[in-house]
């Protein structure tokens, strides 16, 4: 599809439409990344918490397209093998979230790899745009996965606002079509980056069994918790949670987050047993666009709906002004 947006965010990396894949941990993977890489957008590998094996293999599916990928900051910053590994893959970019990443956009920036850091608070902006970071996520509390509490639609002004005109700045939480798209043009961003929706696409790493739930679920079926994180062992910073679709195994926990830690090690053993694809125990991540989702599409077709009809709005926002040469 020939390109319908410019924004500072397509120049700058020189891709013809405004939208990046999210890099949710193991779902995008090398093919889904280099195929949104191939319909114009911009692809990313969610690494997670760095498996280097993992990470060669979805570079290698990739192949020659142009993508990025994306780690955990205050788990990549205990790795220090694992970044240079990446590094020396030459990724489009490097993406990190989730911990002080200065070290790593210094070590980027070193070998000539272009940085997008997301962010949950002003602060954090600032000290991103601090770091000469070149893109900023400004990512909403709505978005699933890990994040913070804060909504979107005040946050992204306030970062652009805070980072000045010529700063890249793109939208992350809760969008999920060309409605998100158009809303962030307006709010600030420079595009948006989108997770849940390309998650329900073909190409994604996942089951036919998730995929099918995900369509099948709700906005109001996802809540922000640790639950998950104490179910699979994982050490997060207090201060981010996951939101994820609850489910029979969470919800007794939610509200009780004493005795949630106290029951950890049953929790966790009850949680290893379960099959992989039993979503009645096991984490399902997504975020409240899920509300948007409908079917599964391929990641092209994601791309192109999205800027699409993003653009139709846009050019239709006219019809909100009165006549300027009214008389009053």
């Amino acid at each position: 599809m020939k390109q319908l947006i410019d924004t500072p965010l397509t120049r700058h990396l020189g891709i013809r439409h405004p939208v990046m894949l999210a890099p949710m941990d193991k779902i995008s993977d090398g093919l889904l990344a280099a195929e949104v890489s191939r319909a114009g957008g911009f692809g990313l590998i969610g690494a997670g918490y760095g498996d280097p094996d993992w990470v060669d293999a979805a570079f290698e599916a990739a192949g020659d397209q142009p993508v990025g990928i994306g780690l955990i900051t205050w788990c990549l910053l205990e790795k220090p093998k694992l970044l240079q590994r990446v590094l020396d893959r030459k990724p489009a970019a490097l993406f990190v979230s989730f911990g002080d990443a200065e070290p790593i956009i210094e070590a980027a920036k070193e070998h000539g790899i272009p940085t997008i850091w997301q962010i949950q608070r002003l602060e954090q902006a600032e000290q991103a745009l601090e770091a000469g970071t070149e893109i900023i996520v400004a990512q909403g509390q709505d978005g699933g996965g890990h994040g913070m509490d804060r909504g979107l639609s005040a946050l992204l002004p306030a970062v652009r606002d805070l980072t000045g005109p010529d700063q890249v700045v793109l939208a992350a939480g809760g969008l999920a079509d060309g409605r998100g798209l158009a809303a962030s043009l307006m709010l600030g961003a420079d595009g948006v980056m989108m997770g849940t929706r390309f998650w329900a696409s073909h190409e994604a790493n996942g089951s036919d069994i998730a995929k099918a739930r995900l369509v099948n679920s709700g906005g109001d079926d996802t809540r922000r918790s640790s639950f998950f994180d104490i179910a699979r062992g994982l050490d997060w910073p207090g201060n981010y949670s996951g939101r994820v679709i609850q489910n029979e195994f969470s919800k007794p926990w939610l509200n009780e987050p004493e005795a949630m830690k106290a029951a950890a090690d049953d929790i966790r053993q009850t949680y290893e047993a379960a099959d992989p694809d039993d979503f009645s125990v096991r984490a399902l991540i997504a975020g409240e666009s899920l509300d948007l989702v409908h079917d599964i599409q391929p990641a092209a077709a994601i791309v192109e709906t999205t800027v699409r009809d993003a653009a139709r709005l846009l050019s239709n926002a006219p019809s909100y002004l009165l006549n300027q040469d009214q008389q009053t």
